[in-house]
């Protein structure tokens, strides 16, 4: 009785492990290989349950995802024999999973080898353009030659690169000192010609403001003087109708406005003739 139930327990085992080693589960974020005899018969890339051969086929699983390796960071020359620390970062997804284990057998070799190609194409691509380049809107356009050359060169290990980027790029210490002072003396040349500029603008302006008055200062004055001979000659011209009206009046009169100017109550002392012409209003009957 108890070798019967040893015999049903142990092929209850076998029938359990035979099934469960005919059938395996691909993920949907995974895709798998299978093997027979370490020869692969066949590429699982819909995700669920599927059947293989048990104790005979192996199943090898590859992520579907993106994954991601990063680069350490290098020095790069740029154009111009300018260095520069870059520190980038590469995506990529497995598109053709046999291809892949053939060439690479795991993500780690491939990253590894994706590792050195990253730089050589980072450093191939870099060396042709400029840091402002770089710094610019075109740096997209880099990204994408860079990504594109990784590709032509991974297409070989069953590779998709997705996407290329540059996490940091930074001068060098010594050189970003340098570039620094370099900066600073352009900007203080701007600045002092821009101040020189500045001041002759000034000088020009204060020149013209200083012609221009002048010559509205003469052209006034000119003015004025006409005017005033203008008005002298009215002048004139009255006096002389008015004298001509009544002579003894005008004579009156400018004898008043002598006497008013001369006459002051000031020191001065005038020695006359009461018979003199200055007085001689005094005497006549007009005067008195």
């Amino acid at each position: 009785m108890n070798g019967r139930l040893v015999i049903g327990l142990v092929l209850a085992a076998l029938v359990l492990g035979v099934v469960a080693d005919s059938v395996y589960i691909v993920p949907q974020t995974q895709q798998a290989i299978r093997f027979q005899f370490r020869e692969a018969v066949g590429v699982t890339e819909s995700p669920g349950l599927h059947a293989k051969i048990p104790f005979i086929q192996t199943v090898v699983k590859f992520d579907k995802r993106v994954l991601s390796v990063d680069a350490p960071s290098q020095e790069i020359m740029l154009a111009g024999q300018k260095p520069l620390e870059v520190d980038a970062f590469a995506r990529y997804r497995i598109v053709e999973p046999l291809l892949f284990f053939q060439r690479l057998r795991s993500v780690e070799v491939a990253n590894d080898r994706l590792r050195s190609m990253l730089n050589a194409s980072i450093r191939r691509v870099l060396g042709t353009v400029k840091l402002a380049t770089l710094l610019s809107g075109e740096r997209a356009a880099v990204m994408t030659q860079i990504r594109d050359g990784l590709n032509t060169e991974s297409k070989d290990f069953g590779i998709e690169i997705v996407d290329v980027r540059i996490r940091r790029a930074d001068l060098p210490q010594k050189t970003s000192s340098s570039v620094f002072a370099r900066m600073r003396s352009e900007r203080d040349q701007e600045a002092a010609q821009i101040l020189a500029q500045g001041k002759q603008e000034a000088l020009e302006t204060t020149s013209s403001a200083d012609r221009q008055a002048t010559v509205i200062l003469a052209e006034a004055q000119g003015q004025s003087e006409k005017i005033k001979g203008e008005g002298d000659r009215q002048a004139l011209r009255i006096m002389a109708e008015a004298t001509s009206k009544d002579p003894s009046f005008f004579a009156f009169w400018r004898s008043l406005a002598a006497y008013k100017e001369a006459l002051r109550p000031d020191t001065t002392t005038f020695i006359l003739s009461p018979e003199s012409d200055f007085f001689k209003f005094f005497t006549t009957a007009p005067g008195r």
